[in-house]
């Protein structure tokens, strides 16, 4: 079974050590914190390590919220999207590949939350995350 990599708690990441893991997939990575860090999504990503997944992980927060969850693997990384079922009905209505809302609505919720995992690997799906990091961050 796949698991994030950036497993050394006494290794902070560095745009080198992404890079390294990622290979072709950082030009993506890159990419979107580039555009989420600038003034129009002005979002801020927090590395942290977490005992409970052993591994590094990205908190990209606006103002107080979380708008998503970062993830480094072999080669591609994964955004996590977290939506109650309220505010979930939104997605339906975002310009983004009908692929991403088909599983959307298919997974189970976790508690009461509804995941929407996205697995990037290359700059043609960066749009998609800005749009759905751009709804969560327009619910209250």
């Amino acid at each position: 079974m796949e698991k994030p990599l950036l497993n050394d708690p006494e290794i902070s990441p560095t745009d080198e050590i992404i890079s390294g893991v990622l290979g072709e997939s950082y030009d993506a990575f890159n990419l979107l914190m580039k555009t989420l860090t600038g003034d129009r999504y002005a979002i801020v990503p927090e590395w942290k390590y977490y005992n409970d997944g052993k591994s590094w992980l990205c908190k990209a927060t606006f103002k107080k919220k979380t708008v998503f969850w970062l993830s480094v693997w072999d080669g591609f990384f994964k955004t996590g999207f977290y939506f109650t079922e309220k505010n979930s009905s939104g997605i339906a209505d975002l310009d983004i590949k009908k692929s991403i809302k088909d599983d959307f609505y298919s997974i189970k919720a976790i508690g009461k939350l509804l995941p929407l995992g996205i697995k990037i690997t290359g700059k043609d799906q960066v749009n998609d995350v800005l749009k759905i990091a751009e709804y969560k961050k327009s619910l209250k």
